[in-house]
């Protein structure tokens, strides 16, 4: 074949045709369907893996003496202080391998410092301090832990699992007064519900149940919803004293905040109430007068549960009654 053009590159001295010839013919492939056994790509990986030649790891070099000892944690502290020097103070996770580190030593007081260094710079991290106060209490520095969760929950006090720790620690340790008290420092800040129902839950433990009750009593005014009073009115049942559910209930309708879905809730848990004590003229005055009181509009559900209760309970005069007050909502 001839060549149009001969002229060399004048770098590499090779003429353009001889480049062209050089170049690799594209294949042509004649059959294009699948082949019967597709591989796929965890196949070529697995096997990548079975032909890879084991890793040789280097040998673990023991310490024999206390000078090499110093030199190895000399080495080590420098290269943690190398790495927060380097931006990690940032990294909270920087200061806590630094701190274990430093407690794998036996370096307590060290230990503890780096700590407290971390917390100058990440003091409203929480799980900082839960991680400082544990490691406090697995190596058994009681009264240093106590200290740190005593700073952690003066500082949040609305974090609730610092309260939480804290109490659980106290509890752990066979210090039911110093839990108690934990629990009652928390509940000056008025925290959700169900910080108030660990609270009661701690005292039941320990077969208190007039504790228990007065906590009751203090979490639902604490917060007035349906779903407070009816935590109060399941603990008396459970009590046995179905007179005490029923004056929670009572109350609650006088005191109830919020619209017309916790009032529904509030009615709807009384008249479950009264059905299980057997009580069911009860159980239908409240029916009725949950319907007197929210609209129709928004009383499809208390409807549907009055004739279900009507349907078990009540006469064919009592049935068709709700059934046509039902209609009116539809």
């Amino acid at each position: 074949m001839q060549c149009r053009n001969q002229k060399k590159d004048k770098n590499t001295k090779v003429s353009v045709c001889e480049k062209e010839s050089k170049l690799p013919r594209p294949t042509r492939v004649k059959n294009k369907s699948p082949e019967a056994v597709q591989i796929t790509a965890e196949q070529l990986l697995r096997e990548a893996r079975e032909r890879q030649e084991p890793e040789v790891l280097p040998s673990e070099h023991s310490i024999t003496d206390s000078t090499e000892l110093s030199d190895y944690r000399l080495r080590r502290r420098k290269e943690f202080e190398d790495r927060v020097s380097r931006g990690g103070r940032s990294d909270v996770q920087v200061w806590v391998n630094y701190a274990r580190w430093e407690e794998s030593q036996k370096d307590y007081a060290r230990a503890r410092s780096v700590w407290e260094r971390a917390l100058k710079d990440h003091h409203r991290n929480h799980a900082l301090w839960v991680k400082y106060a544990e490691s406090e209490m697995k190596n058994k520095f009681v009264n240093s832990a106590r200290h740190v969760w005593d700073r952690a929950v003066y500082l949040l006090p609305r974090v609730d699992l610092l309260w939480y720790k804290y109490s659980h620690m106290e509890e752990m340790l066979g210090n039911i007064a110093g839990a108690r008290q934990i629990f009652e420092r928390w509940m000056n800040w008025s925290p959700d519900q169900q910080g108030w129902l660990s609270f009661a839950k701690f005292e039941l433990r320990y077969n208190e149940t007039e504790r228990a009750r007065s906590i009751y009593e203090r979490f639902f005014l604490c917060h007035p919803k349906a779903s407070s009073f009816i935590r109060y009115a399941e603990f008396e049942v459970k009590c046995g004293e179905v007179s005490r559910a029923r004056d929670v209930y009572e109350r609650a309708m006088e005191k109830l905040e919020g619209g017309y879905e916790e009032a529904e809730m509030l009615y709807l848990a009384f008249a479950e109430f009264e059905q299980g004590c057997n009580e069911f003229q009860r159980a239908r005055v409240i029916y009725k007068f949950a319907l007197d009181h929210i609209p129709i509009g928004r009383a499809e559900e208390l409807y549907t549960r009055f004739i279900a209760f009507e349907k078990q309970h009540g006469d064919k005069q009592g049935i068709e009654d709700a059934i046509v007050g039902r209609r009116r909502t539809l």
